[in-house]
């Protein structure tokens, strides 16, 4: 075969396989990209969204209320939702987060001053000694868990005091809270220490798509030891509201004298999931246990619309 019956041959070959009328190739391509298509479009097909029904609300003691659907963020119920309340331990879910963005899980903390009871008797200790050492995970059990302020102040210290700080807001603008403001790491009242009940479940919301975050906030009660098994911890959660109320799996509580008493909560319910927060309560678990009756009758789902 001479050069120029080569060239022919080629070039008939190269259009058989790739005319589109008839080129096998690119029927295989297509079919595949039509099979991607049909996956995304039953994907959003089967992807539903929440309505809320004319159900009244029930009456809360909340001044502050948000409630949304985790998977679309879709608001169910909001009062005061974006005006300015003190957090009080609110706080420690962005403290959390920032606290996973810094540290690793394993890295030891030396505790160079404990605090005593007698020096907070306000406070809510886990109970470190001076001179113990124990993992980030560990003192995160305390945080998110205990809530205890000891362990956010000796890992914003460890880290560097104001520098700790600067993150907790840089994290707070880059998940959009724009109604929040920090000045400690444990949520101890300070005049310019505020936040939203919108922009907590901005918080919470980030905190549930960590899955080695989301695992503390549903933990009940734990014991915790320094990495020398000297000093052992006994953890008990807060939240009262866990194994009390069935689909509750925490998520962080908070009270102060001037902040009343604040709690964000993550709820499941036939295979949906919801974050509430309510804020200035006089009785936040109460408050919650009402809300999610409410969402249990209010609320269904339709199919996401082509």
């Amino acid at each position: 075969m001479s050069g120029f019956q080569i060239v022919v041959f080629l070039v008939i070959t190269f259009v058989l396989l790739f005319y589109p009328g008839n080129s096998w190739i690119v029927h295989t391509f297509s079919q595949r990209e039509q099979w991607k298509t049909t996956i995304k479009t039953e994907k959003l097909a089967k992807d539903p969204i929440p309505v809320v029904s004319s159900l009244q609300p029930p009456f809360v003691t909340a001044q502050g209320v948000f409630i949304a659907d985790l998977t679309s963020f879709t608001p169910l119920l909001e009062k005061n939702s974006r005006n300015k309340f003190f957090p009080a331990s609110t706080a420690k879910i962005v403290t959390a987060l920032v606290v996973a963005d810094v540290f690793q899980p394993n890295d030891v903390i030396t505790v160079k001053k404990a605090i005593t009871k007698e020096e907070r008797p306000d406070w809510q200790l886990m109970g470190l000694v001076t001179g113990e050492r124990i993992t980030v995970e560990n003192l995160l059990y305390g945080i998110l868990v205990h809530s205890a302020n000891d362990a956010a102040m000796i890992l914003a210290d460890t880290y560097g005091y104001d520098n700790f700080i600067v993150k907790m807001n840089e994290k707070a603008k880059e998940l959009h809270m724009e109604h929040t403001h920090f000045i400690n790491p444990d949520g101890i009242d300070e005049q310019d220490q505020l936040t939203s009940p919108y922009d907590l479940a901005l918080a919470a919301r980030a905190l549930l798509k960590n899955p080695y975050l989301a695992k503390f906030v549903s933990t009940k009660e734990i014991t915790i030891s320094d990495v020398d098994y000297t000093h052992f911890h006994r953890l008990s959660n807060v939240n009262e509201l866990l194994g009390e109320v069935n689909g509750i799996g925490g998520l962080k509580t908070g009270y102060t004298e001037l902040a009343g008493e604040n709690l964000v909560s993550f709820y499941k319910k036939n295979g949906h999931r919801y974050i509430l927060v309510v804020l200035k309560s006089l009785d936040r678990f109460e408050d919650t246990k009402q809300l999610t009756k409410w969402i249990d009758e209010a609320i269904t789902f339709v199919p996401m619309p082509l």
